[in-house]
C-alpha cells in the first residue's frame, strides 16, 4: 500500500524525549521549548515565537491579541481548514469569505478591497501548499485601511515570498507541526509575533493569562492573573520531538522538494495536452514540497481517479470543502458565489508525498495517472 502520508522519524526523537524527562521538567516552556524558539529565530529570522499545542491554538492566540470583538469582520479565504475561521468565530467575529484565484487556491488579493468595510479588523491569508499569497498587495491594503494581517502558515514552513520567509510578513502568523506537515511533533504549532507591540501580551496569553514567565525571569516578585488566556503552550516532550526534526530540516526539505519536482516534471506532458492541471506557482513564491496536487477536469473524474488508484492500493485524497457552503456557516448566511473556491473543492486531488516515498512507488503513481487519464480521453 502507498499511503497518502507517512510520518518521518529522524532517529533522535526518543533520545531527546528521554533527555527532556531526565532534566526533570516536562511541562511547557522547558529546555527544548527554548531550543526550538532559538532555532526558529536564528535560522528562519522569526523575531519572536511561541510554541503552541497546535496551529489552531496559535490562531486563537492571534484572535485574542488583536482584540477581536463581537461584530468585527475578518476576511479570509473560503478554501481553508475550519480552524482558520473557528479561531475568530470564537471571539465573536463575522467571517467574510473571499474567493481563490482562478489558477491558484490562495486568496485572490485583487478582490479584497471590495470586501473591506468600516467593521473590518483583519485579513487572514492562507499560504496553501506552502505557496505564498501576494503579500505586497495584502500588506498595502492593510496599511491603507489600518487592518491587521495574520498569516496562516500551517503548510508553509521553509517557504519564501520574494526572499522573505513566510510567517515573517504579517503582524502575526501561525504554523503547524501536525504529523501531516513537513516538520512534525504529532500535534503542535507555533505563533510568530512580528509586531513588537504584541510581545508582552502574547507571552501572558500563552501562560493562561498570567505573568508567570516574567516571574521566573525575576522581573516580578510574584505572578498573578493579569489578562485572559489559556494553556496554549505544549509539553517539553513535544518540543523535544520537534527539535529532532528541526535538526534535520534541510535534509527533509531537500527530499520533499525533489519528490514535488518529480511529480511536476513527469506529469507536465499531461498538462500540456490539456488532460489535467498542475500547481500554479507565482514567480514571487518558492515551493517547500509540502503537498502536490493535480486538478481534474470535473468532480466525477476526480472520484473515478481516486477509486482507480485505490484499486492499486494507492491512496490520494481531495482536500477542503468550501467553508461558505458548510452547514454551520450557511444556516445564518446567504449562500455566496465563490466559483474558484468551489472549483478547487470539486476538482483538486492531492497525491502521496512523504519523505520515505521511493522513486519506484512514485513512478508507479505517475504511470497509473497516465493510464487513467489517457483511457478516459
Amino acid at each position: 500500500m502507498i499511503p497518502f502520508n507517512k510520518p518521518y522519524m529522524t532517529g533522535d526523537e526518543l533520545y531527546y524525549i528521554k533527555d527532556a524527562v531526565a532534566r526533570g521538567k516536562i511541562s511547557g516552556n522547558g529546555y527544548y521549548t527554548q531550543k526550538c524558539h532559538s532555532y526558529f529565530q536564528e535560522h528562519m529570522g522569526f523575531r519572536n515565537c511561541l510554541l503552541t499545542s497546535s496551529c489552531t491554538d496559535a490562531l486563537e492566540m492571534a484572535a485574542i491579541l488583536i482584540d477581536i470583538m463581537p461584530g468585527d469582520e475578518v476576511i479570509m479565504p473560503s478554501y481553508t481548514f475550519v480552524s482558520t475561521a473557528n479561531a475568530f468565530v470564537l471571539r465573536g467575529a463575522k467571517i467574510i469569505f473571499a474567493d481563490s484565484y482562478p489558477d491558484n487556491p490562495n486568496i485572490d488579493a485583487n478582490g479584497l478591497k471590495g470586501l473591506i468595510t468600516s467593521k473590518t479588523k483583519a485579513i487572514v491569508v492562507v499560504h496553501y501548499a506552502g505557496i505564498a499569497c501576494d503579500m505586497d498587495m495584502v500588506m498595502d491594503l492593510a496599511n491603507t485601511y489600518d487592518l491587521f494581517v495574520i498569516e496562516d502558515a500551517a503548510q508553509a514552513i521553509d517557504s519564501y515570498y520574494k526572499g522573505k520567509p513566510l510567517g515573517t510578513i504579517g503582524h502575526l502568523s501561525a504554523f503547524s507541526f501536525h504529523e501531516t506537515k513537513n516538520i512534525i511533533s504529532g500535534e503542535g504549532g507555533m505563533l510568530v509575533v512580528n509586531d513588537e507591540h504584541f510581545d508582552k501580551r502574547a507571552e501572558i496569553i500563552w501562560e493562561k493569562g498570567t505573568n508567570r514567565s516574567a516571574f521566573f525571569r525575576g522581573e516580578v516578585d510574584k505572578y498573578s492573573w493579569v489578562d485572559i488566556g489559556s494553556s496554549f503552550l505544549p509539553s517539553d516532550v513535544t518540543a523535544a520531538f520537534l527539535y529532532a526534526q528541526l535538526e534535520n530540516l534541510e535534509k527533509i526539505q531537500s527530499r520533499r522538494r525533489k519528490l514535488w519536482n518529480t511529480y511536476y516534471e513527469d506529469l507536465n506532458d499531461l498538462e500540456k495536452k490539456g488532460l489535467l492541471k498542475l500547481p500554479e506557482v507565482p514567480n514571487y513564491s518558492t515551493v517547500n514540497g509540502h503537498l502536490f496536487y493535480i486538478i481534474c477536469n470535473n468532480k466525477k473524474e476526480r472520484s473515478n481517479l481516486i477509486a482507480f488508484l485505490q484499486g492499486y492500493n494507492i491512496h490520494p485524497v481531495f482536500h477542503y470543502l468550501s467553508l461558505h457552503k458548510s452547514p454551520y456557516y450557511s444556516k445564518e448566511n446567504d449562500l455566496l458565489s465563490l466559483p474558484n473556491c468551489d472549483n478547487f473543492a470539486d476538482r483538486l486531488l492531492r497525491l502521496p508525498l512523504y519523505y520515505e516515498l521511493d522513486r519506484e512507488d512514485q513512478n508507479r503513481i505517475i504511470a497509473l495517472i497516465n493510464t487513467f487519464v489517457k483511457r478516459i480521453k
